[in-house]
C-alpha cells in the first residue's frame, strides 16, 4: 500500500507511523505538497512555473538570509516532482494507493488533483478523510485542520475511515477539479464546506483583523 499525502509534515509523521507503530514500508510514502491551493493550475504540476512558486513561497523570507537554506527552497520544486515520479512508477507495478487528505485548502486541492491523475488507473484506491473532530473518552474534543496536526503514534486509530474509492467519486473529484481548472482564480479556499476559487485578496479580512492599529499606522507610514 502506497500512501500519498500533501505536506511535508503528515507525510513526516507517515513515515514515522509506518517505521515505529505497526504500518509497513515505510519508503512508500508519497508527498505531493505541490500547494495546488495557490496559483496558476492550468500549469502541470511539474512545470517549470510550479516549481518557481513553490520555491518563491518557501523563500519569501529569507532577504539576506542563510545560502544553503534558499539552494535547498529551489529543490522543493523538484522534490516534489521525483515523488509524482515515484507514485506513477507504483501505480505501474499496480500498487494499491491510500490517500490522506483533510479540508485543508492544500490538502483538499491536492486530493482532487491526484484523482485526475488517478483517473484511468486500474489500481485499488483508498482514501481516509481527516474528520473534523476526534472525542476522546475523557470527554476531551480534539480539533484537528489538517494531518500535519497528528501525532505518528494516532494515524493507526485513523484507519476506521477508510474506503474504497469508486469508479464514480474518482469521476466526480476529476471533474471538481477541471472545474477549478476552468475558473483557474489565484486563490482557492473551503467557503461553507466547498471548496472555491477566490481572488488573492480572500483572506485580507482575517489579517487586519489582527494588526493592532500601532502596527497598521506603521504599515500605512511605510
Amino acid at each position: 500500500m502506497v500512501e500519498v499525502l500533501f505536506g511535508e509534515s503528515e507525510a513526516g509523521s507517515m513515515k514515522i507511523a509506518k517505521n515505529k507503530y505497526n504500518f509497513q514500508d515505510e519508503d512508500k510514502v508519497i508527498c505531493l505538497g505541490f500547494m495546488m491551493d495557490i496559483g496558476d493550475i492550468k500549469e502541470s504540476a511539474d512545470s517549470p512555473y510550479r516549481r518557481n512558486l513553490i520555491h518563491s513561497f518557501f523563500a519569501q523570507d529569507q532577504w539576506g538570509g542563510d545560502e544553503e537554506f534558499i539552494k535547498e527552497c529551489r529543490k522543493a520544486g523538484d522534490v516534489y516532482c521525483n515523488e509524482l515520479n515515484r507514485l506513477l512508477q507504483y501505480l505501474e507495478q499496480g500498487e494499491a494507493i491510500r490517500a490522506w487528505y483533510s479540508n485543508a485548502p492544500y490538502s483538499i486541492c491536492g486530493f482532487y488533483h491526484l484523482c485526475s491523475l488517478l483517473q484511468h488507473c486500474e489500481n485499488e484506491i483508498r482514501v481516509v478523510k481527516l474528520p473534523e473532530y476526534e472525542l476522546r473518552k475523557d470527554g476531551t474534543v480534539i480539533l484537528y485542520n489538517h494531518w500535519g496536526e497528528v501525532f505518528p503514534e494516532v494515524f493507526e486509530q485513523y484507519l476506521p475511515y477508510e474506503k474504497k474509492l469508486c469508479e464514480t467519486e474518482l469521476n466526480m473529484y476529476t471533474w471538481e477539479w477541471a472545474e477549478l481548472q476552468e475558473d483557474n482564480s489565484p486563490l482557492r479556499a473551503v467557503v461553507n464546506g466547498r471548496l472555491l476559487g477566490v481572488p488573492e485578496d480572500f483572506y485580507d479580512f482575517l489579517i487586519w483583523k489582527r494588526i493592532t492599529k500601532k502596527y497598521a499606522r506603521l504599515i500605512c507610514q511605510v
